[in-house]
């Protein structure tokens, strides 16, 4: 098997899913998973799209797996880079890739057959292996333990979260869904889709048995600034989704967090900025989604 040996002739192959693969600035690492992705036996379709990269990514993929399909992007878009590889994808099924994660051999075909056996399964949370030492990463216990009631029809625990680089779509409900929010950009994007998922009445659920891996990269971005990303996104998620008293009590958290802690005054003032989209795009959850949401609240 050659380089040029993944791509649209997948489909031909009955494979019906894509892998999506959003990247910047990560060529090396975009390369090494391209290569794992390429040795699979169920041979996907693969696109990426690439978030406006400095580093000649584009180009080298093309050059090195001309079976790829590559999408620039004229600037970085963030989270959202991934809607636009679901809007091109072909296949009714799409999985999420980073540019330093990649599924393991039989991973994809048996999150088509719970997709083939389940018609309202929307998302299915894989089961991650991190690093090269493949440890479990402790989200798939959260994910296991769930607080959350189980829902008929859904072959694995119900989630209201997930790991976007370790997660597969029906392409349908995604769109359905919105997609990843611009609003948020990037960290915490997935709690938002999760909502918009259970709340359009499409199921989301963990499956041990689809198992990704994830070997972080080592070009990422300051822990200080994710954090204050995540700060951000979690009061975003509050007015976008929840009912105001919670979206107020958690304005409230952050504005009392950032008299004393400059991380947090950086994610207010972030907040403040990005809030007229985000009240532009608010919708309240429905009633069962919203009981939901507060059974998975982290308590301050």
């Amino acid at each position: 098997m050659n380089d040029g040996d993944v791509g649209p002739e997948a489909a031909e192959q009955g494979l019906p899913v894509t892998v999506v693969i959003a990247t910047r600035d990560r060529r090396v690492e975009l390369l090494r998973t391209l290569g794992h992705l390429r040795d699979l036996p169920e041979r996907p379709e693969i696109i990426v799209v690439d978030n406006a990269s400095s580093d000649g990514t584009a180009e080298a993929v093309r050059a090195r797996f001309p079976g790829v399909e590559v999408v620039r992007a004229a600037r970085n878009l963030g989270a959202p880079a991934r809607n636009i590889g679901v809007r091109a994808a072909r296949t009714p099924y799409v999985a999420f890739s980073d540019d330093d994660s990649w599924w393991e051999p039989g991973a994809l075909r048996r999150a088509a057959e719970a997709f083939d056996e389940h018609p309202d399964l929307g998302l299915i949370a894989a089961h991650t292996l991190v690093g090269p030492a493949r440890r479990p990463d402790p989200i798939n216990a959260a994910m296991a333990g769930t607080p959350l009631p189980g829902e008929p029809g859904l072959p694995g625990a119900p989630v209201l979260g997930f790991l976007a680089c370790a997660s597969v779509v029906r392409r349908q409900a995604f769109l359905e869904a919105g997609g990843f929010s611009a609003v948020l950009f990037f960290v915490g994007e997935e709690r938002l889709l999760a909502y918009d998922l259970a709340a359009a009445g499409w199921g989301r659920c963990y499956l041990p048995g689809v198992v990704a891996v994830h070997e972080p990269s080592v070009r990422r971005p300051p822990s200080g600034r994710r954090h204050r990303a995540e700060l951000r996104n979690t009061l975003l998620t509050a007015w976008l989704r929840r009912p105001a008293r919670i979206a107020v009590r958690e304005t409230g958290r952050l504005a009392a967090r950032a008299a004393r802690d400059p991380d947090a005054r950086a994610a207010l003032a972030g907040a403040l900025r990005r809030m007229p989209s985000a009240l532009l795009d608010r919708r309240r959850l429905p009633a069962s989604v919203e009981r939901a949401a507060r059974l998975i609240e982290v308590k301050p």
